[in-house]
């Protein structure tokens, strides 16, 4: 038996026309999330009035007050009212909505906190009086005269006491004020012309400041990158590479760390479309596609990206918390951050980031506090003397060195003007201990030339193409209409890495060929792979996530095997050779394949200076 829906009586239902009010509350519940939603809201009002400097207080997580502060170019007296009205709005005039260049244009963020909330708004134009307007659970009060220099100061107070439910689903104050510092963080990140200042304002006065970051000047990537050095840290700022790259009418900016420098989670990814921070599973998978060849997959890059384009190639109204876009052509958006990614990190050749040698520091510095010995660094002529009093022509056999017969002098000092610098010692057979002019460096000599041997079968395989072996008889893998529609329509990007399909009728795909170096393959398993990939990030890399999967097992199999005993022309072949492969810095698995340590480092973990 049926059972009796409760919202249906007797009667039939009776359709009627909310008031403003009740409109307005339920627009907050999508606009406004929590505090942190309200200060996404306000912060970008206050740069879309051309602020050049926005102070944001709170207290108690966001909960009892929230004011931001703005230098920008205020609202007039008599369009308060109509601020506070829901859709007005200064930002578009209605008539084209992929036409947007600021970051609201829906007039609802105003109109929706004044009906959760106690909202005043005090707002000065140039040259007029300033004046300001409050607003409590939706009812207006009177314009009237106020006092203020220049700009806007809006104040939100009691944030959800219209609305007392939400009130339960509010996090403790510490993790409601973490999610209002992530989301000025992630707008001054965007805006490094602008000066943000955010202070706790819990139990009245000034407050602390707990985030600053002063306005920058000079070159866009210059600025940002002060910007992200102060945001995301010096450790990002020190290890990334500058991204600027452009495709079909999207240009791509930022930066992107070195793959040794990469995070636990995601927590590290930042992207922006036209200067609007967004979640887009696009652009996340692409930036996970860029870097799946060099990280494990517990392991996540770290990016700030920016992508601007003509707003009329990507539709921002999607959601009202316009967190979400989408692109008139999401395979040149997607081709253009991985492209670019790949490039960057190519052009970086072995580096690794400096973050593996403060962690190698880190693991040697002694217990207590050491005693600090004076000492006198050698002349450069007495070093050179020395170095070369030094050369080998010696290979390691059985703990001690017999000189090589027949090998031709080895000038180490030239030798350690090279960025791996000059071999000095095999130790565990396993450890090379170079010599540079600086310090030294330490090398897995396994996972090096395991990087090696994979970057030669890779361009192997982009120069020859990808073996495919025929079927005798094809397997006939069943799906839906939907997803075979999906997969066929990849089909060509599929036959380039040797997976043939074709359609068989129906919902059915017929597999014809696989890639040869697979082996034996589970098509249906294989196919069902990629359509997850494709229904989560919008792409899928399976096939050739397993392509470079066997590529990187049998580099790992030809490899130099840790445990064997290598002469000085060897391991100095390896180093040379590792400084012209690209990404030679982290083995297969973005584990690093070397660790550099400056003179100046080692000295003072021996108490010198």
């Amino acid at each position: 038996m049926p059972a009796t829906n409760p919202n249906i009586g007797e009667n039939a239902p009776v359709i009627r026309q909310l008031d403003e009010t009740a409109i307005n509350r339920i627009a907050a519940g999508e606009v406004v999330e929590r505090p942190a939603s309200a200060v996404k809201e306000l912060v970008e009002n206050a740069i879309d009035a051309g602020a050049g400097r926005i102070d944001i207080a709170y207290g108690d997580g966001g909960k009892t007050i929230i004011r931001v502060t703005d230098d920008g170019c205020g609202i007039a007296a008599h369009e308060l009212p109509l601020a506070l009205a829901r859709h007005a709005t200064s930002k578009i005039d209605g008539s084209d909505l992929l036409n947007i260049h600021t970051f609201g244009f829906r007039g609802e963020a105003l109109p929706s906190l004044g009906a959760v909330g106690r909202m005043t708004i005090t707002s000065r134009v140039a040259g007029q009086d300033a004046a300001m307007i409050s607003v409590a659970g939706g009812a207006l009060d009177p314009v009237r005269p106020a006092a203020l220099g220049s700009g806007t100061v809006v104040e939100l107070r009691d944030l959800f006491y219209a609305t007392p439910a939400r009130l339960k689903f509010m996090r403790t104050d510490r993790a409601e004020t973490q999610a209002i510092t992530d989301v000025v963080k992630r707008l001054a990140m965007a805006e490094p012309f602008v000066a943000f200042t955010l202070r706790d304002v819990s139990g009245g006065g000034d407050g602390r400041v707990k985030f600053r970051a002063d306005a920058q000047t000079g070159d866009m990537f210059d600025a940002l990158h002060r910007r992200l050095a102060s945001v995301l840290g010096r450790e990002f700022a020190a290890n990334s590479l500058k991204i600027d790259a452009e495709r079909e009418g999207l240009h791509l900016t930022g930066y992107a760390a070195l793959p040794t420098y990469s995070r636990g989670s995601a927590v590290a990814q930042f992207l922006y479309v036209n200067g609007r921070p967004v979640r887009d599973k696009l652009l996340v998978g692409a930036l996970k596609g860029a870097y799946f060849d060099f990280l494990s997959r517990d392991r996540h890059p770290a990016a700030v990206l920016f992508i601007d384009c003509d707003p009329q190639l990507v539709d921002v109204n999607v959601h009202p918390a316009k967190s979400e876009v989408r692109f008139r052509e999401p395979g040149i958006a997607r081709g253009l951050i991985v492209s670019a990614l790949r490039h960057a990190l190519a052009e970086a050749g072995h580096r690794a980031s400096t973050t593996v040698a403060g962690a190698t520091l880190g693991a040697m510095r002694p217990e207590g506090r050491p005693h600090i010995y004076q000492m006198d660094r050698p002349s450069q002529a007495a070093m050179q003397a020395a170095y070369r009093a030094q050369e080998p022509g010696f290979a390691e056999t059985a703990g001690v060195f017999a000189r090589v017969e027949d090998s031709a002098p080895v000038d180490q000092v030239e030798l350690q003007n090279h960025p791996l610098g000059a071999a000095r010692a095999q130790v565990h057979e396993n450890y090379i201990v170079a010599q540079t002019e600086t310090g030294i460096v330490i090398v897995d000599q396994h996972a090096a030339h395991e990087r090696l041997v994979y970057e030669k079968l890779k361009k192997q395989m982009a120069e020859n193409g990808v073996a495919s072996q025929a079927l005798l008889i094809p397997d006939i893998v069943e799906m839906s209409d939907g997803d075979a529609a999906r997969l066929l329509e990849m089909a060509g990007d599929l036959a380039r890495l040797g997976l043939v399909i074709e359609p068989f009728g129906g919902g059915a795909v017929a597999v014809r060929e696989t890639p040869a170096i697979l082996g034996q393959v589970d098509a249906r398993a294989m196919l069902h792979d990629i359509l997850d990939e494709l229904a989560d990030q919008g792409d899928s890399q399976s096939v050739q996530a397993r392509i470079e999967a066997i590529l990187s097992r049998v580099a790992c199999h030809g490899s130099i095997r840790s445990g064997r005993r290598m002469q000085a022309d060897e391991m100095n072949a390896l180093l040379r050779e590792m400084e012209v492969t690209p990404h030679s810095g982290q083995c297969n698995h973005g584990r690093p394949t070397y660790v550099e340590l400056k003179l100046s480092d080692i000295e003072r973990l021996f108490g010198r200076t």
